[in-house]
């Protein structure tokens, strides 16, 4: 029987995982099985900072082998200790599900007695569900560093979605903070996941075939090693654009244990805020990282980047909202990308106004400065009085607002499809 302290010690120890995020899978469901990992089969509940609340997130051991400073469950952390069973596990997930807790699973563990016994120990969790539980439902699976190539394979074709954490952006980093890992341990099985869901895409395997269709993430610590904002953004870059990665997510550093080589003071969530943002315009807004930040340099704090990209080039602005191409819509502060889309598609038909782009939920707000319509112009005079009415709106925060179960229709829409 499952105790709930060990349960109470086991969630809270996987609290500070962020990356996880329960869509995007298309696995097959068999018949008579419990669950759903389709895209409607996963219901999504937020906190108030947008983290997905939606799984069973839980280590199967918090008993680690391993040494890293930042880590709460490090070997010589003074904190209660705890281990589950495969078979509990697979116990808890079925009963939480079929009380309507859940919708899917987030394993992850901590390093006990070595990667290849940690790493089986949550392949057999995995083979349990799908096999002698039948369970159709989303899983992600933490992949362990240095484990078996074959154990990371067989938990590919059983799981939804597997990330291999980075957690510093330098293998200097790394080697001040987490000795015990280097970054070839994490970069070489991410690489070999991208591979294999390359082939089973050019070879047209079936789906439930295919490894992690749900894709793979990763998560970076932001603050507890001194990189810039501008060379996470890039090493950001690279992940997606040569492992195929679904998302990187950021976790801003919380002094949650003490250590001589780690700051006093946590990251803030100002700045992880920021680097959502610049990633989010480097995967759907065609920006480049050169474009939104320095190598050596951080995010603005007193604009989103784009914003922060647009007062950097008022030279290009405004540009005409009847004829300036899509490219150049999507840069427009205020403009998200189903907005620029609406404007490209009702241009065919009319001439817009200001009252159209209002309709179309476009925050004239922050657009005002770098459109005109129809030849008409309502932005602020000169660079200063347009930072000035970008910073009030940044501080009221009208157009990012967190979404309640009462919003009304439009109200924070921003806050709900990350559109800057």
């Amino acid at each position: 029987m499952l105790d709930a302290e060990r349960l109470k010690i086991l969630t809270e120890s996987a609290k500070y995982d962020v990356s996880c995020s329960s869509s995007g899978s298309d696995r097959v469901n068999r018949d008579g099985g419990t669950g759903n990992a389709s895209f409607g089969g996963i219901c999504h509940s937020f906190t108030p900072d947008g983290r997905c609340v939606s799984l069973l997130k839980i280590l199967m051991s918090n008993e680690c082998i391993y040494n890293c400073e930042y880590c709460p469950n490090r070997a010589d952390a003074d904190v209660p200790r705890a281990h589950m069973t495969p078979e509990e596990i697979c116990e808890l997930t079925i009963n939480f599900y079929k009380r309507n807790y859940i919708e899917g699973l987030f394993l992850s563990s901590a390093v006990f007695g070595n990667p290849d016994r940690t790493m089986e120990t949550l392949v057999r969790t995995a083979e349990l569900l799908r096999g002698q539980y039948n369970f159709n439902g989303y899983i992600h699976l933490k992949g362990i560093p240095y484990a078996n190539e074959g154990l990371c394979m067989r938990a590919a074709k059983l799981v939804d979605r597997m990330s291999y954490n980075i957690e510093l952006p330098s293998e200097r980093s790394l080697k001040l903070l987490a000795p015990q890992k280097t970054r070839e341990s994490l970069i070489a099985p991410m690489k070999r996941l991208h591979l294999a869901t390359v082939y089973d895409r050019e070879n047209k395997v079936r789906r439930e075939m295919r490894a992690i269709p749900a894709g793979q993430t990763t998560q970076m610590i932001i603050g507890a090693s001194p990189e810039s904002d501008g060379r996470i953004l890039k090493l950001t870059e690279a992940l997606y654009r040569n492992m195929g990665l679904k998302r990187v997510y950021y976790s801003s550093y919380i002094p949650v244990v003490r250590s001589p080589k780690l700051p006093e003071k946590g990251a803030g969530l100002l700045r992880e805020h920021r680097l959502y943002q610049a990633d989010w315009l480097l995967r759907f807004y065609g920006f480049t990282v050169d474009e939104l930040c320095g190598e050596d340099s951080n995010l603005a704090e007193e604009y989103d980047p784009k914003c922060a990209w647009a007062l950097r080039n008022l030279h290009l602005f405004p540009v005409e909202i009847n004829r300036a191409p899509l490219e150049m819509l999507l840069r427009v502060p205020g403009i998200g990308a189903r907005g620029a889309y609406r404007i490209m598609r009702a241009r065919r038909y009319a001439r817009l106004n200001f009252d159209n782009l209002k309709k179309m939920r476009i925050i004239l707000k922050r657009a005002r400065h770098f459109i005109t319509c129809d030849g008409k112009f309502y932005g602020a005079d000169g660079e200063d009085t347009i930072r000035a009415s970008l910073m009030l709106c940044e501080k009221r925060g009208e157009d990012s607002e967190q979404l309640s179960m009462f919003s009304s229709p439009g109200e924070g829409i921003s806050a709900l499809t990350g559109e800057l």
